[in-house]
């Protein structure tokens, strides 16, 4: 019996077919078996593959499906692609799954990366079909597309075979991955991404260079993966893990993670898919445009950006029906008669059904239907936290205590803002209360003076700032203004020793003192890193106000990555960077054990402050963006039962950094044969982010910022804005401390 009924699914695009799929059918076959993949025997003398086999699966079909405009040759080489994939995937597994030859799978793997050649390079002889139809494709499709396209469609294929050792480390140590884990990995190793550079490629549409490292675009890419994978997943479940003892599929992580039966996680992973399209709808219809328009992108690069994102839609309805039809995985039931409920089903039948709402109405409302009051949530415990590291205090906290209070007084922060007319955002006594020089000071133990003072006035700069926006620009929904802000701050960040205009106000101030004193002593590349990391940060205060603007919760997921920027974590972690700058190669940072342990760690320090936050935030200023809140709206559950989420969250999210800190960063140093002095200087950087978590623990366990006492204090007697009365209008109301004395 199967393990859960497959879920009613949002399918907002109609599929349409390819008129040229018995030719693409016809050639794939052969091109399957030109390259061998028909011959090819696993350890156990099985075939992976035979002829039937791969009629069943039909990736002509797929492929007709998901590219329906393209042409007779185009569609051709796409199904090969996807011939190849697929087979690369179930040669790898029958290889080395039940063998857990990690070495031999490793070099399996080195080999093949190896016919993702420069252009005019040697190709090796290939000595298995995976390495024969890899060669074969990268020589057809290579000398069509550009030499960015080519460097990100190396990046994606390169992840989707490599990571698969993840798969495989998982499945040797009976390991399930966390919710965030799993999502941010199965990108890499799904496939999806990968096949966005092939919607590029089929539709003759480049994403323009300067435009595919940007939120809006990225956000697209990501969306579609997720949901991609996320509908693979449920349709994929009774094979793989049933049947075949898997254990990547997003299913089995929410049904372990939150001990639920598997028809209860099956509808979670389709509400997170429905989730996710509707994020992809919000970011085509809303971000990307003005995105275009905020750019000045020209007309055949607008259109570029249309038929790529016309071209992810057509994959995501072809995707669906090409999963309900395929032998590779468990059908749909009949829709076309009525079950033994006597429920009608069928094309629009789900209006019928009283109190039922469709899935993306469903989602549609979870989260739009939020209405701000204010309501009374109280002060909310925090529950056991998993933290194995002991924090540490730089001797010369007084020091910076002094320092960053005369320097937020001198920069202005105490003053009203130009056109803030008498409303004060901080003063002295809030500023020495949040004691953000004692978070500094554990966070950077091992700075001198100077840089436990800069690191302080950073910290100072970007609270004063995620504080200043929803009094400045929030209250008045002015979100022109924000981004005129914005593009006014990353003025005072030049990375060529520019001038900066003239500050005026205290948030340029301080920027434009923070850039003199930091960008100084770094390199080109660092430099331009550091500023992309605070231009990312000013940024997601400006989505916050977009999402308050709409009255919208975000997407789980969205959030999660999103509240990476808005705690700043990049920025802090990149000052944390600057000691090591001499000995560890840029590119270093971006191999996978290192983005993970990064994200892991920025991931328990944030979820730690929406746990203490989570009054402050919900009761008193109104806000969504916490993820107590979100997992509240997304599981429909009580607080309590969402901090407990949350917390189990965090604490999974600890254990894989024990993990990559003691098994994976060890390998990695030896797989790569890193010099003691890089291990050194990585190991010293680890270190570094044990002190930034346990110290961003305690801090928020002893600063006022979050206490119950003080927010009563403070907002308690805090006056109505005159002649605003009715629902919504607690919104309204000024904090103490920014009321007119």
């Amino acid at each position: 019996m199967p393990a859960f009924d497959l879920p009613e699914f949002y399918l907002p695009y109609p599929a349409r077919l390819n008129p040229h799929e018995q030719h693409a059918r016809d050639h794939s076959n052969a091109w399957a078996k030109e390259m061998g993949m028909l011959d090819a025997v696993g350890p156990s003398g099985e075939p992976v593959w035979d002829a039937e086999r791969l009629n069943r699966h039909d990736y002509g079909l797929m492929c007709a499906y998901t590219h329906p405009d393209c042409d007779e040759p185009t569609l051709d080489l796409v199904t090969d692609w996807y011939v190849w994939v697929f087979f690369f995937d179930d040669h790898f597994l029958e290889e080395f799954k039940y063998s857990r030859d990690l070495a031999g799978a490793q070099a399996y793997l080195d080999r093949l990366s190896l016919f993702m050649t420069e252009p005019g390079a040697q190709v090796p002889e290939p000595r298995n079909p995976a390495e024969a139809g890899l060669a074969n494709l990268w020589a057809r499709t290579i000398p069509a597309m550009s030499d960015g396209w080519r460097r990100r469609f190396v990046a994606s294929t390169h992840n989707l075979m490599v990571e698969s050792m993840w798969e495989l480390d998982n499945i040797s140590r009976h390991r399930i991955a966390n919710p965030i884990e799993y999502i941010e990995m199965r990108r890499r190793v799904g496939g999806a991404p990968w096949s966005a550079n092939l919607v590029e490629y089929a539709a003759g549409a480049e994403i323009p260079a300067h435009l595919a490292a940007l939120r809006p675009l990225r956000v697209l890419c990501d969306t579609f993966a997720d949901a991609v994978h996320l509908r693979n997943d449920l349709f994929s479940y009774q094979r793989e893990v049933a049947e075949e003892g898997e254990n990547s599929n997003a299913v089995l992580v929410l049904e372990r993670f939150l001990d639920l039966a598997p028809q209860r996680a099956a509808d979670l992973v389709n509400e997170l898919l429905t989730s996710r399209l509707r994020q992809f709808e919000h970011t085509a219809l809303t971000e990307l445009p003005q995105l275009l328009a905020a750019q000045g992108v020209p007309l055949e690069d607008q259109l570029a950006v249309a038929l790529y994102a016309k071209g992810l839609q057509d994959w995501q309805a072809g995707g669906h029906e090409w999963h309900a039809r395929s032998s590779r995985y468990q059908k749909l039931r009949d829709r076309d008669a009525a079950d033994l409920s006597g429920r009608p089903v069928g094309l629009g039948t789900s209006a019928a059904w009283p109190g039922h709402l469709a899935p993306g109405v469903r989602t549609f409302l979870v989260q739009h239907a939020h209405v701000p009051t204010g309501r009374v949530v109280g002060h909310l415990p925090i529950p056991p936290l998993h933290m194995p590291y002991a924090h540490r205090t730089s001797p010369h906290l007084a020091q910076a205590r002094r320092h960053v209070l005369a320097w937020s007084e001198q920069m202005g922060f105490f003053e009203p803002a130009p056109g803030d007319g008498p409303i004060t955002v901080w003063d002295a006594g809030l500023v020495a209360g949040y004691d953000l020089a004692h978070c500094a000071a554990m966070i950077h133990v091992d700075a001198s003076p100077e840089q436990l003072e800069l690191s302080a006035d950073w910290l100072a700069w970007g609270t004063y700032g995620d504080d200043l926006y929803p009094v400045r620009y929030g209250r008045t929904r002015d979100l022109a203004g924000a981004r005129v802000q914005n593009d006014r701050l990353a003025l005072f960040m030049p990375l060529d020793g520019a001038a900066a205009p003239e500050a005026v106000t205290p948030l340029e101030r301080g920027l434009a003192d923070l850039w003199l004193r930091t960008a100084g002593p770094m390199g080109p590349h660092a430099r331009a890193r550091f500023r992309v990391a605070v231009i990312d940060m000013i940024a997601s205060w400006v989505w916050e106000l977009e999402n308050q603007a709409i009255n919208r919760v975000p997407d789980p997921v969205d959030y999660v990555e999103m509240r990476r920027a808005t705690f700043g974590s990049d920025m802090t972690m990149g000052l944390a960077r600057l000691a090591h700058a001499d000995t560890v190669p840029d590119e270093l940072y971006a191999h996978r054990v290192l983005q993970q342990l990064e994200h892991a760690a920025q991931d328990y320090a944030c979820l730690t402050n929406d746990l203490y936050s989570y009054q402050k935030e919900i009761q008193y200023e109104d806000e969504v963006h916490n993820m107590v809140f979100v997992v509240e709206r997304f599981l429909g559950c009580d607080p309590y039962t969402a901090r407990d989420v949350v917390a189990d969250l965090m604490n999974q999210r600890m254990r894989q950094f024990e993990h990559l800190d003691a098994v994976e960063l060890p390998q990695l140093y030896a797989q790569l044969d890193l010099p003691h002095p890089v291990r050194d200087s990585l190991d010293r950087y680890v270190g570094q982010l044990k002190d930034w978590m346990s110290g961003i623990l305690v801090w928020h366990d002893t600063c006022i910022r979050y206490g119950e006492h003080e927010l009563r204090a403070r907002h308690h007697t805090a006056p109505a804005l005159p002649g605003l009365t009715g629902l919504g209008t607690s919104a309204a109301r000024l904090p103490q401390s920014l009321a007119v004395a």
